[in-house]
């Protein structure tokens, strides 16, 4: 009998795509914003708003920089910024807000402040969102870069003043960098080093009245549910479902600033 590959291949999708969903659903603690709640939580969201992402390869995730221009959908990538921005044009159509994406892959947080000017201050955010500090480590590790968990601290409690002397009223989002137990770059030597910059960005977070997104937390407890392999394969570069919780995490984060 003839077999038909196309719809073989089709079946194939739609049972994975089942099983991912069924995993999704079923991931309670992952379930940061959900329809019923967005319908239910009085927001008081500006009409006008401008978000910028910036970070390493993690926000990056491939986007064609040189379509640079705010809400366009090539210069998002394919992380979990897609995700987030998808997320919040769709449920709010009638605001007029620019989001940017300057992540750029491999950098550490003096790199961003090198580019801080062209790639920060200048686009005016309102919401300034920085996810940073693996690369802080992990070139490190690779004997790419010699700093320390005190270096990272110092560069990002400066740009971060450099920021709010600019912009005092912008509102912070900052990410706690992850690593994914299980990952294929992960071993032992990265604890407890790396432990220190996870609690450093947290302790700047609340130094800065920063809202603080648990990226760690949100991957300990996915692999509950599935391995590393399924969530983030290499334990620092998220896969499509772990991009996702990733977004379902920042929405949190950020519709909590707008909450009433």
């Amino acid at each position: 009998m003839k077999t038909d590959i196309k719809s073989t291949e089709r079946r194939n999708f739609i049972k994975s795509a089942s099983l991912a969903s069924a995993g999704l659903l079923g991931f309670q603690t992952m379930q940061a914003v959900t329809t019923s709640k967005q319908k239910t939580t009085p927001l008081n969201l500006p009409e006008k708003l401008t978000v910028l992402f910036q970070g390493d390869s993690i926000t990056d995730a491939g986007r064609d920089r040189g379509h640079y221009y705010p809400n366009d959908s090539r210069g998002m990538g394919l992380g979990y910024v897609f995700n987030i921005v998808s997320h919040v044009m769709a449920n709010n159509p009638k605001t007029e807000w620019t989001i940017y994406n300057r992540g750029i892959s491999g950098n550490k947080v003096y790199q961003l402040a090198d580019r801080w000017q062209d790639d920060c201050l200048q686009l005016q955010p309102d919401v300034l969102s920085i996810l940073i500090g693996v690369n802080d480590f992990w070139h490190k590790l690779n004997g790419n870069y010699n700093g320390t968990v005190e270096i990272y601290d110092r560069d990002l409690r400066k740009l971060l003043d450099d920021t709010l002397q600019k912009y005092p009223d912008v509102k912070l989002i900052l990410g706690q960098p992850f690593a994914v137990k299980g990952g294929s770059a992960i071993t032992g030597k990265w604890f407890p080093e790396f432990s220190a910059y996870r609690e450093t960005a947290e302790k700047i977070a609340k130094d800065y009245n920063a809202v603080w997104i648990p990226y760690q937390e949100v991957f300990d407890e996915a692999l509950k549910a599935a391995p590393a392999s399924y969530w983030c394969p290499d334990g620092v570069h998220p896969s499509m479902p772990g991009a996702y919780l990733m977004a379902e995490a920042w929405i949190k984060g950020f519709t909590s600033i707008y909450t009433t």
